[in-house]
């Protein structure tokens, strides 16, 4: 599937799924797109499908925040696997990652943690960095982080760290221009000085992006547009680098894409104002190193613990130099519970919907400390949700939650299944009865049936528009599929006879045994009407063989 790949230069954006119809309806003055790498690793649905037709025009970046290189204990080679296929199959121009950890044994944090800049931690950098560069047969890039603390141990400053990073593995740099800003108000370091320290030969991206002033730190949010002291050291950047490939980045409260454009203007005069860069080339450099010793894993443990029960922080803050540790700690272990509500809340909005931003807030607090997130691609982490409605007693007053979670979780799942062409009206037309009655017949991938003592379909319904009717009876059995026409899951309100017929075609049973199923509920059966529907809907696929 991998295309030529397109040379990155100028200014680039990030694509991001508000911003999919301007760029599906037409092609915006761009110079090319970063893509983040956990938002494809499906292969498959409706955002890879986006991917793919953009990619045709514009040349990509691909930026992981889901490695976790610097975990002493948790780093997913499955996860290595998944970011290895997705490469393969898009051919970006670029690879990216942090330089961060995000998890220890069995526990995924989902966020880009501070590391202890010391000589233990670059030989564990410099080893994974060589085995996701041979994974993915090219050089990657490393991004400096912002970060809130720093530790007592660190034998160098970050410039210092990257730069023998990538002398020792090949890899280079994204710099980060903002995160440069933003560790030098929160810790007192000279950005000026970093761009200095880090060798001219290693750049191959800049970041540039918004940032949030608290009374207890400057937080790199990605939610507003580039402040003026960042545009000056910006200047100060490419006067260093040169024309080097710039990303403008912007994730939350994302604006109208003109608003993003104009920013990549904005980049893209100042660039033409400096010479051009002679395109980063990097090396595969093969580096072995021995296992990371364990008091780097045992700091990390303590800082995670830190982060799940405010009454251990205090080994992890006797790590940390500098002011406010403890506040700074608790933005850390804020951020891991709004990453819980955050995710919980997109998979499962009608749940949201009906149990309230406040209650829901604290049943994700609860069901991250009871099913930790162990995958860093965040969009399998509600996957026990319902599980843990089902066992929470808080909710017991709200029996049919469970099955609405199931039913959510279902349409989730439905967002990221493989597509497949729907099975044309003329095939099922061209067979003799007996034939038909023979046949086996594949279903769309995204469709799941769901069974429920409760009318959560109709439930879920009424929560698509303002001002709908919500059932007048919920404890009364419901039946539904969960069906992807068009790209958009939805979910089709069935009766019992039609929900056995489907579930005997989703075992692989023969059409005739799901006519049995059907009519052996219900006599009257409307076998053409619901026949219409499904090949309308897209839910058969194929005529299986045999």
């Amino acid at each position: 599937m991998a295309q030529p790949v397109h040379a990155l230069g100028g200014v680039g954006v990030g694509l991001r799924a508000a911003h999919y119809r301007d760029f599906l309806g037409g092609r915006p003055q761009v110079d090319w797109l970063e893509v983040h790498t956990e938002n494809y690793l499906s292969c498959s649905g409706r955002d890879w499908h986006v991917l793919q037709a953009v990619r045709q025009d514009y040349g990509l970046s691909l930026h992981g925040v889901g490695l976790g290189l610097g975990s002493a204990r948790g780093f997913s080679e499955d996860h290595l696997q998944r970011v290895q296929r997705l490469c393969e199959r898009i051919a970006p121009a670029l690879v990216s990652e942090h330089l961060c950890w995000g998890a220890v044994a069995g526990r995924q944090f989902n966020d880009l943690l501070p590391l202890t800049l010391d000589h233990a931690a670059l030989d564990l950098l410099c080893a994974r960095v060589g085995r996701v560069q041979d994974a993915l047969r090219r050089p990657i890039l490393l991004e400096n982080v912002s970060t809130s603390l720093r530790f007592h141990a660190d034998a160098m400053n970050e410039a210092q760290f990257l730069a023998e990073l990538a002398r020792r593995s090949g890899c280079g740099l994204l710099l980060d221009v903002n995160n440069l800003y933003v560790n030098q108000c929160n810790h007192g370091e000279d950005a000026l000085a970093a761009l200095r320290d880090i060798p001219a030969d290693i750049v191959g991206e800049l970041h540039l992006g918004g940032h949030l002033l608290t009374p207890l730190a400057v937080i790199d949010h990605h939610g507003a547009a580039v402040a003026e002291p960042v545009w000056a050291l910006y200047k100060a950047a490419l006067q260093r680098f040169g024309q080097v490939p710039t990303l403008i980045e912007w994730d939350t409260d994302v604006p109208e894409l003109a608003v993003l454009l104009a920013e990549a203007d904005r980049a893209r005069a100042l660039q033409q104002m400096h010479h051009a860069a002679a395109p980063w080339r990097g090396s595969r450099t093969g580096v072995t190193a021995p296992p990371p010793g364990e008091q780097l894993a045992h700091k990390q443990q303590a800082f995670a613990d830190a982060l799940l029960d405010a009454g251990q922080a205090d080994n992890a803050i006797n790590q940390c130099r500098g002011v406010l540790v403890g506040q700074r700690l608790g933005l850390y272990r804020g951020n891991l519970n709004a990453t819980w509500r955050r995710v919980l809340g997109q998979a499962y909005p009608v749940v949201l919907a009906l149990v309230g931003e406040e209650f829901f807030t604290g049943m994700a607090r609860e069901y991250g400390r009871r099913y930790p997130s162990q995958d860093a691609d965040l969009n399998r982490f509600g996957s026990d949700f319902p599980t843990f409605l089902a066992d929470f007693p808080p909710v017991a007053q709200l029996p049919y939650l469970p099955d609405m979670a199931r039913l959510e979780w279902a349409l989730h799942l439905a967002h990221y299944a493989p597509d497949a062409p729907g099975l044309p009206f003329d095939v099922l037309a061209s067979l003799l009865p007996e034939q038909l009655e023979n046949a086996r017949f594949a279903l769309h991938p995204a469709c799941a049936l769901i069974r429920s003592d409760w009318q959560v379909a109709a439930l879920w319904q009424a929560h698509q528009q303002e001002n709908a009717a919500f059932p007048r009876q919920l404890d009364w059995p419901a039946h539904a599929l969960v069906c992807r026409p068009q790209w958009q899951a939805q979910v089709m309100a069935l009766d019992a006879a039609a929900h056995a017929a489907l579930q005997c075609l989703l075992q692989g049973e023969c059409f005739g045994a799901a006519l049995d199923a059907a009519f052996g509920l219900d006599e009257d059966f409307d076998l053409g009407g619901q026949l219409r529907r499904w090949l309308e809907h897209g839910v058969l696929t194929a005529m299986l063989p045999g």
